[in-house]
């Protein structure tokens, strides 16, 4: 059963976080609160707030764990002293106000940077404080249609698929806390806060599939936004098997789980053709192969199923339903879930996606009720006032303007991630100014460098590893362990994402590298964990989606077999930006306490923690969690809708009777609230039907854009489903300069790359230094951080010791050594 959960020893101790949010940015402040910081919720009593009915469970009681809650009326003249009392102990506000609505608050953004200029200010929002769309209202299925997720979901000749709410928003949410942590770090280097203003329609083009970065390996290094314009049916990729007791997933990769599928097929003759080792040539042979493997499955169970596909090395992976995830057993071990009580009865709840040194960083409480800690926090505040007024008499903080800088300039990583997750990580560092240095060897090769094209590099990895150097490295052999060990002396950060207890068999578990360097920091990703009964099986993000309740949810509802998840590859990129911040935090603890750490994190409680407030109503209400597709509850119209052209949409999601009425008013048709089919948004949800006949009527005289535009000018939820190749044009993405052109020698041109997971006072803008071949840098790095000379790393190539790329091996040792990076100085030097 789900247990309790409690944080020891958190890497955020002693950080106070103002919470000013109602939406996404109350996601980013309580992971930041898992973490160790201590959340205070601030609720303004002179704003007016929509209320669920006392009948109907919010996403406020899983947003808001954790956290201490203080309710103030800011426009009374001591309530607001006390306000601005309590903001001055605190090193982080996060906010989430619409531009459009900040000339309504009695404490504006602005304000709020100019009275805590010590402080970081964070604004969360649906498009950011700047561009023609910030004023915009976001929503989970807004964001979706925008990012262009919206235009790759969904199975050829239906309607685009929106995926399972509310995992836009809470990817969104996570790259946010991400962004934070870094401005925060800035400041605590620098003295002096800033501004970070977070788009989370930028962050999800970034982060739940991004059109311009790594893709999975079925995609064979085709980039997204090379794809089709519609959508392929892309179930080949990853198929999905009927069984006896529902339906299991395959994911059939590497030509020795084909020859272990070949064999637990009987080595059918017809299916013997060499050719089919290749992975092209068995999609090209899909219509054979699968009706044979659903003949093999028809009549078998998932379990049996599972357990004989890793008898013969096959990755596969059952489908569970919602209430089967709450009832697993894996879960239940690792402690996934936890039990919390609301004011809808005892919630179950996933319980954090971040393991600290051997402890979930969870849920340390329920949500408050509102005031609930209002005596506590303002005698702390009163009390920390006065310290702080005593020591600004000593170190008075400066007025002047923080310079942009890179904030992990001084910090050096070993980095041994493959594929998306392992290379998205490491980039992350990169990006911020950390010298990351790829490990790898020509043995084990990522993944991530196959490339179907004539070109040595595919553009996958060319995003995927900018600004990093390539070292090759045989961790097998003695002498390449032993030089690795002292290159972990030297660094600050391990990453790696290999299957639980690789590190271990290669000597490189915790207790040998915090040996060597008790600064380290280690940090391992993986399917399901280090634990549990499956953290041992191999796990690919098909997988994990299926197994998570993920894959049940997003399918078609009318069609049971309808799963439309095949072509994304969530949660890879969003786990790493956990991972990230599970790192950053911990660097932050190092500087106060001098000491190292690990940090591991799951893809399956990534996606766990990302259908949070799913998982509470279902623990709730028993059977209710399933697919929604794009019939969105709870009011009406929610949805998507067709427009002029040829597969053209838009997303149009009214809430509330307000925005039903203004509704009505732009589209010219009447459907007024005053009619009593559509007073109320249950009487709305009641009349659904004709309610979207009415407004797709309107939407199929217009363009995407155009209702889009027309909707939310009129302060109504809308977007227009953008595809990939469009968001290079956007004028919004254009104005907030989101892209920026990345050259790479052995390219034939240049690509488009996001720059910064967010727009920074304080924080330079990413390096652009190309991704590196195999072992580019192999003299590179072991001359600059080593300091072994020519002759000696020689030799170690000749003895198949390191690997280098022979066009970069002709350099002199001391052109090596002037063109390296060079960290003589750590994040904190001791």
């Amino acid at each position: 059963m789900p247990r309790s959960s409690t944080v020891s020893d958190s890497p955020l101790d002693g950080v106070r976080i103002l919470d000013m949010c109602a939406g996404a940015g109350a996601s980013a402040s309580r992971f930041l609160g898992e973490l160790g910081a201590d959340v205070i919720q601030v609720r303004d009593l002179s704003v007016p707030r929509d209320h669920a009915s006392p009948d109907e469970p919010s996403a406020s009681f899983v947003r808001d764990t954790g956290k201490r809650s203080i309710a103030l009326d800011l426009t009374d003249e001591a309530d607001q002293k006390a306000f601005w009392r309590l903001a001055g102990t605190c090193q982080i506000i996060v906010e989430d106000s619409r531009p459009a609505l900040h000339h309504t608050l009695a404490v504006s953004p602005s304000a709020l940077r100019d009275r805590v200029p010590q402080a970081v200010v964070a604004s969360i929002t649906g498009f950011g404080q700047t561009g023609p769309y910030r004023d915009w209202i976001a929503t989970d299925a807004v964001l979706n249609a925008m990012s262009s997720e919206l235009s790759r979901s969904g199975l050829p000749g239906k309607q685009p698929l929106l995926p399972p709410s509310p995992i836009a928003v809470e990817s969104a949410a996570s790259q946010a806390a991400w962004a934070v942590l870094v401005a925060y770090l800035s400041s605590v280097q620098t003295g002096t806060g800033g501004h970070v203003d977070v788009s989370l329609f930028e962050t999800l083009v970034q982060t739940m599939d991004p059109g311009w970065g790594m893709g999975g390996s079925a995609t064979g290094g085709v980039p997204a936004a090379d794809g089709p314009r519609d959508r392929p049916d892309a179930r080949h990729l990853y198929p999905v098997f009927a069984c006896a007791d529902g339906f299991v997933r395959i994911c059939m990769l590497a030509p020795r789980q084909w020859m272990g599928m070949f064999d637990w097929l009987g080595r059918p003759v017809e299916l013997s053709d060499p050719e089919l080792m290749s992975l092209p040539q068995r999609f090209a042979a899909a219509p054979i192969i699968y009706p044979a493997i659903q003949h093999l499955f028809a009549t078998l169970h998932r379990a049996e199923i599972v357990i004989a596909a890793q008898s013969y090395g096959v990755p596969v992976a059952a489908i569970f339903d919602p209430s089967e995830v709450l009832a697993c057993d894996h879960f239940d071990e690792r402690g996934a879930f936890v039990r919390i009580m609301t004011p809808f009865g005892e919630a179950v709840v996933p319980n954090g996606a971040v393991v600290i040194d051997g402890e979930r960083a969870g849920v340390r409480r329920p949500a408050p009720g509102l005031d609930e800690h209002h005596d506590e926090i303002s005698a702390e505040a009163d009390a920390l006032c006065e310290l702080a007024e005593i020591e600004a008499v000593r170190a008075p903080i400066s007025a002047v303007a923080p310079t942009r800088r890179h904030p992990l300039s001084d910090l050096r990583v070993l980095d041994l991630g493959v594929i998306v997750m392992g290379a998205e990580l490491g980039r992350l560092f990169a990006d911020l100014g950390a010298d990351v240095i790829k490990v790898e060897n020509s043995a084990f090769p990522d993944g991530g460098r196959q490339n179907p094209g004539p070109e040595p590099i595919s553009a996958g990895f060319a995003w995927g590893h900018r600004n990093k150097r390539s070292l090759g490295l045989n961790l097998r052999s003695p002498e390449g362990l032993r030089l690795f060990k002292e290159l972990a002396l030297k660094s600050d950060v391990i990453l790696s994402n290999f299957k639980p207890g690789t590190m271990e068999s290669l000597g490189l578990g915790w207790d040998v590298l915090s040996g060597l360097n008790p600064r380290l920091i280690v940090a391992d990703s993986s399917a399901y964990g280090q634990t549990g009964p499956w953290s041992r099986r191999m796990g690919y993000g098909p997988l994990v989606r299926s197994e998570t309740g993920l894959t049940s949810l997003w399918r078609y509802p009318e069609s049971g077999d309808g799963f439309s998840d095949a072509s994304t590859i969530y949660p890879d990129h969003t786990a790493a930006r956990v991972a990230a911040s599970g790192v950053l935090a911990l660097l932050l603890r190092r500087m106060r306490e001098g000491r190292g750490g690990t940090v591991s994190v799951a893809q399956a409680e990534v996606i766990l923690n990302h259908l949070r407030p799913a998982f509470a109503v279902e623990s709730l209400r028993p059977g209710s969690l399933t697919a929604a597709g794009n019939q969105l509850r709870g009011d009406a119209p929610r949805g998507v809708f067709p427009c002029l052209g040829d597969d053209e949409w838009v997303v149009v999601d009214v809430a509330g009777t307000d925005a039903f009425r203004r509704l009505s008013t732009v589209i010219g048709i009447p459907l007024s609230a005053s009619d009593r089919r559509f007073a109320t948004a249950a009487d709305r949800d009641a009349n659904r039907d004709h309610i979207t006949e009415v407004v797709a009527a309107w939407t199929r005289t217009r363009t995407p854009r155009e209702a889009a535009h027309l909707l939310q000018s009129a302060g109504i939820a809308a977007g227009m489903m953008l595809r990939v190749p469009e968001l290079l044009h956007d004028q919004h993405l254009t104005e907030r300069d989101f892209f920026r052109s990345m050259h790479h020698p052995l390219l034939s041109q240049a690509l488009p790359a996001e720059n910064l997971p967010a727009l920074f006072t304080a924080v330079a803008d990413a390096p652009q230094r190309p991704a590196p071949l195999a072992g580019e840098h192999t003299y590179e790095v072991l001359g600059s951080v080593l300091g072994l000379d020519r002759s000696t790393i020689d030799d170690l190539v000749s003895r198949g010791v390191v690997e280098t790329t022979p066009q970069h091996s002709a350099f002199s040792h001391d052109q090596l050594i002037s063109s390296s990076h060079t960290h003589d100085e750590r994040l904190d030097p001791s």
